[in-house]
């Protein structure tokens, strides 16, 4: 897809030249200079990882694209394969490290990577590994190099103290390698030439809807942190008299209304809503669709894409979607409102990784932004102009 707003850095397929060498103390100045934060969904300021990282460190790119909805690591790999292994090496020379790897996912195609790897006789290893919603996540994808189930570790031993091969081990995303390899050759000014002072740079966007209609151009495109939500969508041709809301973030993003359709991207400017630009996804949802079906079938999916370890993702992630998709039903019983606000509250805080926090904060926000929906439906309506839910 092609947007006019779009400023294009990642996806522009120039020949930027060889990637300069750093010392650590380097990098990581040029790093906090530059205000450049993870890419990936957590979005922590990049320099302080890299500073919290121990000596000889193992240095792991993530492009495993466990959420569902996100497509930029396939398209960063397929079309700028380069940038990553650039950040990789930059990464791997400054810190001493003693292995680099990269990690991509079962849904994307390691090939050109893979060539990629082979020409410029690059010492990154590139792992083709499988795994699921939670697989992206740091200690599970520790576990799943080592040779072990891609399961969350023990939370209380951050990999950054023992991670891949028992070392301290640094896990940055995709796209944030590929930002690092260019702020290393421009440097912190002109990566700050766009997005927001306080949010700078800017980052790819998976969008997609809910029907083809809503979004005629789905895809992946680069914008400046800062852009208007309205902007995005009325640069990919979606007529905003048919959306109803665009979740921001991914599934465990944040549902956000028409009344924020000119929110800015960014840090700051999502704040006033609960979400974050979190990886990058958009999903714009048809007025003609059932937001409690909607809802209830995403946190059906997360139910089933837990690890299985612990309580709240065993139990309470099941019982929760279970009652949403009770709710969705026009005529619903209703206590069911109140049980799953229960329900989610419940399930915060308790697991071994954040998955349970995430899908209960996804399930919040679907109760809070379709209040209205919530009321229509324990009365026997529904107002999906499609009909039933």
């Amino acid at each position: 897809m092609a947007l006019t707003l779009t400023t294009q850095r990642l996806l522009a397929g120039l020949d930027h030249g060889p990637a300069p060498r750093l010392t650590a103390g380097g990098l990581v100045d040029l790093v906090e200079a530059s205000g450049l934060t993870g890419r990936g969904g957590g979005g922590f300021p990049t320099a302080r990882k890299i500073r919290s990282i121990g000596r000889r460190p193992v240095v792991v790119g993530n492009a495993m694209e466990s959420e569902y909805l996100s497509r930029k690591d396939a398209v960063l790999l397929r079309t700028a394969p380069g940038l990553v292994l650039d950040g990789l090496e930059i990464l791997a020379s400054a810190l001493r490290a003693r292995r680099v790897l990269l990690a991509v996912g079962h849904r994307i195609d390691p090939g050109p990577v893979r060539e990629e790897v082979a020409v410029r006789r690059s010492p990154v290893e590139v792992r083709h590994l499988a795994g699921g919603f939670v697989a992206g996540q740091e200690s599970a994808l520790v576990n799943r190099l080592d040779g072990r189930p891609g399961l969350p570790g023990d939370p209380l031993v951050p990999v950054r103290e023992r991670g891949v091969d028992g070392r301290p081990t640094l896990v940055v995303n995709a796209e944030t390698l590929a930002q690092l390899a260019l702020l290393a050759r421009y440097g912190a000014d002109w990566f700050r030439s766009v997005g927001t002072s306080e949010d700078p740079g800017t980052f790819l966007v998976s969008l997609t809807g809910s029907t083809r209609d809503v979004v005629p151009h789905p895809g992946v495109v680069e914008v400046p942190r800062g852009t208007s939500l309205r902007d995005v969508l009325n640069g990919a041709g979606t007529p905003v008299q048919r959306v109803r809301a665009v979740l921001v973030g991914g599934y465990h993003g944040t549902w956000l209304p028409m009344a924020a359709l000119d929110a800015p991207l960014s840090r700051g400017g999502l704040a006033p809503y609960g979400a974050t630009p979190g990886a990058g996804v958009l999903h714009v949802l048809d007025r003609r669709a059932c937001p409690l079906r909607t809802s209830a079938d995403v946190a059906s999916y997360l139910a089933r894409e837990s690890a299985g370890q612990c309580g709240p993702c065993l139990n309470g992630l099941p019982r929760m979607a279970d009652t949403l998709a009770r709710l969705a039903v026009p005529g619903a019983d209703p206590r069911l409102s109140a049980e799953v606000e229960r329900l989610q509250a419940l399930a915060r805080g308790r697991g071994a990784c954040a998955h349970p926090d995430g899908t209960a904060h996804f399930v919040a926000s679907s109760m809070r932004v379709f209040a209205g929906h919530v009321e229509a439906h324990l009365r026997g309506e529904c107002h999906a102009l499609g009909g039933a839910a």
